[in-house]
């Protein structure tokens, strides 16, 4: 470890709304342990409710608040591994020098999620940036044995390379969606998890992929991902317009990804009978609406959608090939020194933000 620094500049969680820039020692990688060297982590709307504490979103006093004392944020990250032992480095199948972004959850390998291969939904559920391991909001992190890791390519800016986290925890809220060629899709919301269904939607071809969202210039990026139409609620009527364009049945799918507990009954209003309702979004509030709709109304399939699993590989494909429009998606960069004013620019929901990033080396 002579040739790293002895201390480095990391963001430290003391408390709700108490996170410190600190100067801490670089941690030193066990034998199965590799060093990484961050060079990207985006800011997720879940690193701005645990910033604020959960329990004030959840009307649940049971539930952890998120915020666990001393651990550093960060989930969406990409880094370069420059250190580890020849035995940690096969475990992952790296070299030092390779970049890699890893999954947001360490799953145990023990539980009977972990054993069933359902990894992603494990039941001690430990998580970079929330519970146990220590995130990417810092100079440098540990990669512990039970991470998940991908290699992505060095050509792609940081910053892009690190949207690989919510790019594939989207597309696997378009695998839950089971679409056809026929389908008629509408994805509610054009923020980066509704920007990257749309991607993920419009490389699965069906008939078409309908965007909504009240900001119009996140309608335009969302034509720039793909969508064949985009409706803005607050100037048409989009119950009318989905109706027309489907013989007055109404949509085959519909993928939740706003958070707003208005889109769930716009969502199974929109949908026609038989139809698959996906929902990916974490909400702030408790959310209420008619389930005869899903029963009795109309026989829904209703499904819901965690994390990214088995989608990685997809989504660091699309972002290695180019054709994504990233550089309209990644709007701001922050240095570590401006955490306070990264997290703002996500909860800013009348700014131009899509997706912010911290890069450790600003």
């Amino acid at each position: 470890m002579s040739e790293f620094p002895k201390t480095m500049k990391a963001v430290v969680m003391h408390a709700p709304e108490d996170y410190r820039l600190e100067d801490i020692a670089v941690p030193v990688p066990g034998a199965d342990e590799l060093l990484m060297k961050v060079e990207a982590v985006g800011v997720c709307a879940s690193d701005l409710k645990c910033y604020h504490g959960a329990s004030k979103f959840w009307g649940d006093e049971n539930r952890d608040r998120w915020v666990e004392p001393g651990i550093t944020p960060g989930h969406e990250f990409v880094g370069e591994i420059v250190a580890g032992s020849p035995e940690a480095l096969e475990l992952h199948g790296v070299q030092v020098g390779d970049r890699i972004a890893c999954e947001q959850i360490v799953p145990c390998g023990e539980c009977m999620y972990c054993q069933r291969g359902w990894y992603w939904m494990c039941g001690p559920h430990d998580m970079f940036g929330f519970k146990h391991y220590n995130g990417a909001m810092a100079e440098y992190m540990i990669v512990p044995p039970l991470a998940r890791a991908h290699k992505v390519g060095k050509s792609v800016p940081a910053h892009h390379a690190a949207f690989a986290e919510p790019l594939s925890c989207s597309l696997h809220a378009v695998e839950r969606a089971q679409l056809t060629f026929d389908d008629v899709v509408v994805v509610a919301g054009s923020g980066p998890i509704g920007l990257g269904a749309i991607i993920g939607a419009v490389h699965k071809n069906p008939k078409m992929v309908i965007a909504l969202d009240f900001d119009d210039h996140k309608l335009e990026l969302a034509k720039k991902c793909g969508a064949d139409l985009t409706l803005n609620p607050s100037k048409v009527d989009v119950y009318e317009e989905i109706r027309n364009l489907t013989g007055g049945y109404g949509a085959d799918v519909y993928i939740e990804c706003t958070g707003h507990p208005s889109a769930v009954g716009q969502g199974l209003n929109l949908l026609r009978k038989l139809g698959r309702y996906v929902e990916y979004s974490v909400f702030k509030e408790n959310t209420s609406v008619d389930w005869s709709i899903i029963s009795d109304d109309k026989e829904l399939d209703v499904l819901g959608a965690h994390l990214g699993p088995h989608c990685w590989p997809a989504a660091i494909k699309m972002i290695e090939s180019g054709s994504l429009p990233l550089d309209d998606i990644c709007t701001h960069q922050f240095g570590l020194g401006e955490v306070q004013e990264a997290l703002d620019k996500v909860g800013d929901s009348a700014g131009a933000s899509v997706k912010v990033s911290i890069v450790p080396g600003r």
